[in-house]
């Protein structure tokens, strides 16, 4: 698996969001939205057969999914969310999001609220 993290998007500047990431074979791409130190917004698109690696994190994260279908584990329980669907991955908790078919997702983490 090849992941590439590309610059944050220009601000006061109207954009598509599923268009400003490509799907790149083999790879997951990272876009960063915005990026401050209380959260940050990204945009990300994984080529079939890849997967972003499991982690546990301090703070919930919202998982939108923007195009494709994609496979979220949350302490092993998988979920299948296809395009439109959303999810909230607890603080706390093991997970990994699986590209059994490709896809692209809007990653938002919030750190505030936590103190």
């Amino acid at each position: 698996m090849k992941t590439m993290e590309i610059t944050e998007v220009e601000k006061a500047k109207a954009f598509i969001i599923v268009e400003i990431i490509e799907y790149v074979p083999n790879s997951v791409v990272i876009k960063t939205i915005f990026k401050k130190t209380t959260g940050n917004v990204s945009a990300v698109s994984c080529d079939t057969g890849e997967a972003m690696s499991e982690k546990i994190i301090p703070f919930d994260t919202f998982v939108q999914i923007i195009d494709g279908t994609a496979e979220v584990v949350i302490d092993g329980v998988s979920n299948i969310l296809e395009t439109g669907e959303s999810i909230i991955i607890p603080a706390h908790t093991s997970n990994i999001v699986k590209a059994n078919q490709r896809f692209k997702m809007i990653s938002t983490i919030i750190k505030s609220g936590y103190e």
